[in-house]
């Protein structure tokens, strides 16, 4: 049986029901690297250009992990993922760094994710993607279906306000929504890429702890991208990338909604995206709202210590503020 690696870094979180369901439905035995830890990041750090943000870094450690257990190793080339819209160029070209940085690479799986100009596209990366595996088109064809439809389940699971199985290994099993014992009506947004919101090492266990503060959290997975997409309408211009739209159209979809009583964007160190769509995020929600804001920025170095110490600060005044301060503005 073939056996194919996939790195769980990047899109991972966000595609990883697609990839597994397909390559599975093909026949394919999947291989996925460990989940990223002390060693996998210094892996990855030390054999990756030091400019690189933190989630690449820790993508080339997953790939390192791979090496000798798969035949394969899937590393698509992301271009876009949605209509007239971008991935950052780092993840757009982090499979050319890896081919010539990293020695002794299996057979690569260079599929290219091109959605920019139509979605029929993805058809045809699952097609070229399945013959590594099979040149059988109709089994490739009912694999994708099958695997296309195991995502948009998910997708809706996401919607509910509930985690997906996949990222419940990372998080835990209840739902985002659920109140513990801190709080009974507190929520907070986390705004951020798929990669860092979801990766628990990465995030120095954000979302496990603000669950043990008793905090409810909502997720831009959990929010409509469509509708994100109709709120940009307001800038002068349709943002560039894919990531901008769903962080300031979401930005809008909260404000609008309310509920929520806090919003923390977590950002890489060196994210030339973040730089200036976290800045348009925190003045939209700065101008026209008073829901408090915390910017939370992560690399190799950042200590645990002082990022828990700003998350607990930030907590306490959202609690104090709920219960006992709520007529005072968060910024004026």
């Amino acid at each position: 049986m073939v056996k194919v690696g996939i790195p769980r870094g990047l899109y991972y979180y966000k595609f990883s029901t697609l990839w597994e369901s397909f390559f599975t439905e093909l026949g394919a035995e999947i291989v996925i690297s460990d989940k990223t830890n002390k060693n996998i990041l210094l892996e990855g750090a030390n054999n990756c250009v030091s400019e690189a943000c933190l989630p690449i870094k820790a993508y080339y450690g997953h790939v390192i992990n791979l090496l000798g257990k798969a035949d394969f190793i899937f590393l698509p080339r992301f271009t876009s993922i949605s209509k007239k819209q971008y991935i950052c160029p780092e993840v757009a070209g982090v499979q050319d760094m890896i081919r010539n940085s990293i020695k002794l690479m299996p057979r690569i799986i260079d599929t290219e994710i091109n959605l920019r100009k139509s979605e029929k596209n993805s058809w045809l990366a699952a097609q070229y993607t399945g013959e590594f595996i099979t040149k059988d088109k109709q089994k490739i064809k009912n694999a994708y279906k099958n695997a296309l439809e195991a995502y948009r389940n998910e997708r809706q699971v996401m919607k509910s306000g509930m985690l997906t199985d996949e990222f419940k290994q990372e998080i835990g099993s209840m739902p985002l929504r659920v109140i513990q014992k801190r709080s009974t009506n507190i929520t907070v947004a986390v705004l951020g890429h798929c990669y860092t919101v979801y990766d628990s090492f990465i995030n120095m266990e954000l979302m496990r702890k603000l669950r043990d503060y008793g905090i409810g959290i909502v997720t831009l997975d959990m929010l409509d991208y469509r509708e994100s997409k109709e709120k940009c309408r307001e800038l002068d211009k349709m943002l560039f990338w894919d990531y901008g739209t769903r962080a300031y159209g979401g930005s809008i979809q909260l404000i609008e909604n309310g509920g929520i009583d806090g919003v923390i964007a977590i950002t890489s160190f060196g994210c030339g995206v973040d730089s200036f769509v976290i800045e348009l995020v925190e003045k939209k929600i700065r101008e026209e709202s008073d829901i408090p804001f915390m910017k939370l920025v992560l690399d190799e170095h950042s200590a645990e210590t002082g990022f828990c110490t700003r998350l607990e600060a930030f907590v306490d005044m959202i609690v104090r503020r709920v219960t006992h301060e709520n007529n005072v503005s968060s910024y004026r």
